[in-house]
């Protein structure tokens, strides 16, 4: 995706930035990133960030790696443009952030890079306890599941001319049939998150095991625990990654996931949140299975890798059945998955 736009060098000149080296960065699916290199300075990160983001996120940002910096953690912070600006505009928002270095994994490993990235959102949600701030970008609504379950409902109404309908339709009404089937979430309070934890987001040391810290801040807000939670789990316990259909949910990681979140932040997590995150996690797959099934047909959203897929609707349908599939896998096994969550949880309370 970032390999088709080009970096404008009046965003370079206006970041002070004039004979910087630009390579792509990541495979995020919203926004175009490159690594940046400036003639005899430190790497920096630049990304021209997606329209659904307004301009404002920034101003968020800059509150929220503020005072994760000035509680220890490591984290990515906005460098401003020369007249002092979190970001620029040219044919699209522009901004600048410190660089990490680190590994990001599409899947992980083994069970300790589940405890180091459990143990680190931990660490994120904890340090942001005691912020108040009121967000100017909040994502409201972006786990609303009933909205993204009748976005389907009207893909799969409005697009039987699609040429691979007859492939989509089916695995549709599949995810509408299992959503049908969950019990609605308890009702718990909001916390600051992270509001998209999944695996790629979180960076390791170069050839560690050790999680360090996080990135893609546009989503940042107030929202109940356990679907930031189930969007980290469902992410992170998936051996497969997103662009398969070879899915499951592994025990094995979601354990040492819980018990690495449960030891960063004792005390801190409700018993009513506790309770809650199996069933979320059932939520955000069937939730996420629905978002890529619609897109599948709507193709105005996600993007995609050309060079692995023919079109951006096989994409988002290999993606949406990998999710369907991991969600089949937990809940065959969500007896064995709570008790994991009561075992970690219970020391700490």
């Amino acid at each position: 995706m970032t390999a088709t736009l080009t970096v404008p060098q009046d965003v370079l000149e206006r970041f002070g930035l004039t004979g910087a080296e630009a390579a792509p960065l990541g495979a995020g699916l919203i926004n175009h990133t490159w690594l940046i290199v400036p003639p005899g300075g430190q790497k920096l990160v630049l990304q021209r960030v997606n329209a659904i983001f307004p301009p404002a996120v920034n101003d968020d940002i800059a509150v929220v790696t503020q005072h994760l910096a000035a509680a220890g953690l490591e984290t990515p912070t906005l460098v401003p443009a020369r007249d002092g600006a979190l970001w620029v505009e040219s044919e699209g928002n522009w901004r600048v952030l410190t660089h990490i270095a680190g590994t990001c994994r599409n899947a992980l490993e083994n069970a300790a890079q589940a405890r180091e990235a459990g143990a680190l959102l931990g660490r994120f949600h904890r340090s942001l306890a005691g912020l108040e701030h009121r967000f100017a970008a909040s994502r409201l609504g972006v786990h609303d599941t009933a909205r993204h379950l009748g976005t389907l409902e009207r893909a799969l109404d409005e697009h039987h001319g699609h040429p691979d309908y007859g492939l989509i339709a089916p695995l549709g009404n599949r995810i509408l049939e299992m959503a049908a089937a969950l019990a609605p979430l308890p009702a718990t309070p909001d916390r600051i998150v992270h509001g998209d934890p999944k695996i790629n987001n979180v960076i390791f040391a170069a050839g560690s095991d050790r999680a360090r810290c996080l990135i893609d801040l546009d989503t940042l807000g107030p929202m109940p625990l356990p679907l930031e939670l189930g969007d980290a789990f469902r992410s992170w316990c998936n051996p497969g990654s997103e662009d398969t259909t070879e899915t499951s949910f592994s025990l094995e990681a979601f354990g040492a996931a819980v018990e690495g979140y449960a030891a960063a932040t004792a005390g801190f997590i409700e018993p009513g949140e506790c309770a809650a995150i199996v069933p979320a996690t059932l939520t955000i797959l069937v939730e996420l299975a629905a978002r890529f099934c619609a897109d599948a047909l709507n193709e105005s959203y996600f993007g995609w890798d050309a060079a692995r897929f023919p079109s951006r609707s096989v994409h988002n349908r290999i993606r949406a059945e990998g999710q369907l599939r991991e969600f089949a896998s937990l809940r065959e096994q969500r007896a064995a998955a709570e008790s994991l969550v009561e075992r970690a949880v219970s020391p700490a309370r």
